[in-house]
């Protein structure tokens, strides 16, 4: 290979040809299709990705890795055997971006000893300007950098980078086209993410995302029908539909009036025995929805909505868009439409401007809801949001009392909420064995809790199986139970 300049350079040579497109809203889909000069690129090659963030970070992954093997590239887990390291990044967070700083030094230190390794960057890092200048400063070992909008044109900068030894930045600002039919190596035989669309509108004024990942895209119905059947044909059972938004599916559409809640019914109607999602906005999330969950059947009994706080007041200074009384009262309808269904959270703890009253507010929210588990937060400011320039006069003490406070009363209220499956049989999809154990079987259940198990019978347990469960003990965070004979 030859030796990587120190000057980065713009790819404009397109990677993939256009096998068929066709318009929805002001979008172009198009139907993925590798260039043949790209096939055999990684022949004898062995690629690594690294991966951070949420569930479409991970999606992206699998994206990625099925685009690196159709290139003939092979994965391993062995970090001195790569030749290709790829990181996928996040930006929601300031530690998350540290840690992958502190990566970037460790694979470098590899680099010096086998330098014909290439490292590349993607996510939404990269759609950071301040990222590009770090890495060009800090980090001159990153070959390739690239961001959200692009993936599929990884061949042609692989392609640059192996055969004219370039060093790539190429970040779009604006967002891409949709593709179709992206190769993709699974992370999990049994469960799958299935992206339904792309990017967010709401503009929280603490949230990077819109800027990360753009403007909402909806990928059209009959596209995700396709692959979640195709997916039950090959013997999935569980799928999850994401969206940094998915109530808001559909909205962009000026060709059909088709909605989020028409797509549940739709997948209602599909083979897949478990159908999840994530992640909901209460703003959007309505009445028609709340219709189609009721359903049930494959549509499990679960939902993630993020309050992130239970005051009105910082709700307004988030840009939330709605009130705690609008937030409880679609509670209420869930709960009443679906009587025994779990819900989970996101709260985020010392906002700037927020009081202890205000504080007071949340904690009371999450005793009213009884979540059944929630994802704590506190406060960090992402450089480019309109909160990054709030005053915040907490201290970082305050800041981790009153975290710690939020956690006892979500961790007394998801307890209190397990108990009452307490020697009761449920339905289990097996995942896998616990880490610390392989003698127990760990799995969820339809209402996404964690069952760690014993199987003391004589029927097989394998992974993807749905099995009946006796629980035995419940904890704040997991049951604990044993297999009983279906029979």
């Amino acid at each position: 290979m030859k030796q990587s300049k120190e000057k980065y350079t713009q790819i404009i040579e397109p990677s993939l040809k256009l096998a068929r497109m066709r318009k929805s809203n002001n979008i172009t889909i198009n139907h993925f299709f590798m260039d043949p000069k790209y096939l055999n690129l990684g022949a004898g090659k062995y690629y690594m990705i690294k991966t951070y963030g949420c569930q479409g970070n991970l999606a992206d992954s699998e994206k990625l890795a099925g685009i690196l093997e159709n290139m003939g590239f092979t994965k391993t887990d062995n970090e001195l055997k790569a030749d290709f390291v790829l990181f996928n990044t996040c930006a929601i967070r300031e530690n998350a971006e540290d840690r992958v700083y502190g990566e970037l030094g460790r694979f470098s230190k590899f680099k010096k000893r086998k330098n014909d390794m290439l490292i590349g960057l993607c996510g939404c890092m990269p759609q950071e300007e301040k990222t590009i200048a770090n890495l060009k400063e800090r980090f001159p070992q990153v070959d390739i950098i690239f961001g959200t909008h692009n993936i599929t044109s990884l061949p042609a900068y692989l392609y640059d980078a192996l055969k004219e030894g370039k060093k790539i930045i190429n970040v779009l600002s604006v967002e891409g086209d949709l593709f179709e039919d992206v190769p993709v190596v699974r992370d999990h035989s049994k469960k799958a993410w299935v992206n339904i669309m792309y990017g967010c509108d709401e503009f929280c004024t603490y949230c990077i995302v819109p800027y990360t990942r753009g403007k909402e895209r909806s990928r059209r119905p009959e596209d995700i029908i396709k692959e979640v059947e195709d997916l039950a044909n090959n013997g999935y059972v569980e799928v999850t539909l994401l969206g940094q938004n998915v109530n808001a599916y559909g909205k962009d559409f000026i060709d059909i009036k088709y909605t989020f809640a028409d797509l549940l019914k739709a997948l209602h109607l599909t083979a897949i025995k478990r159908i999840r999602y994530t992640t909901s906005h209460p703003r959007d999330l309505d009445d028609a929805t709340i219709e189609a969950m009721a359903l049930g059947g494959n549509i499990m009994p679960h939902l993630h909505l993020p309050v992130q706080s239970g005051s009105n007041e910082v709700l307004k200074r988030m840009n939330r868009k709605y009130t705690k009384e609008e937030y409880l009262d679609k509670i209420n309808k869930l709960k009443k439409a679906i009587p025994d269904i779990s819900f989970t959270t996101d709260i985020i703890v010392a906002f700037p401007g927020e009081t202890e009253e205000q504080f007071q507010e949340t904690l009371a929210l999450v005793n009213e809801v009884g979540y059944d588990g929630a994802f704590t937060f506190i406060y960090s400011p992402r450089e480019g949001t309109p909160a990054s320039k709030y005053p915040n006069d907490l201290t970082l003490e305050m800041k981790h009392e009153r975290l710690n406070r939020l956690n006892e009363v979500v961790n007394a209220n998801a307890l209190r909420g397990h108990q009452k499956y307490e020697n009761q049989i449920v339905e289990v999809l097996v995942d896998g064995f616990s880490k610390s154990n392989q003698n127990i079987l760990t799995g969820y259940t339809k209402h996404n809790m964690l069952v760690n198990f014993e199987n003391n019978t004589n029927q097989q347990c394998q992974i993807g199986d749905l099995v009946n469960v006796k629980v035995t003990k419940a904890y704040s965070w997991h049951l604990f139970g044993e297999v009983i004979n279906s029979n």
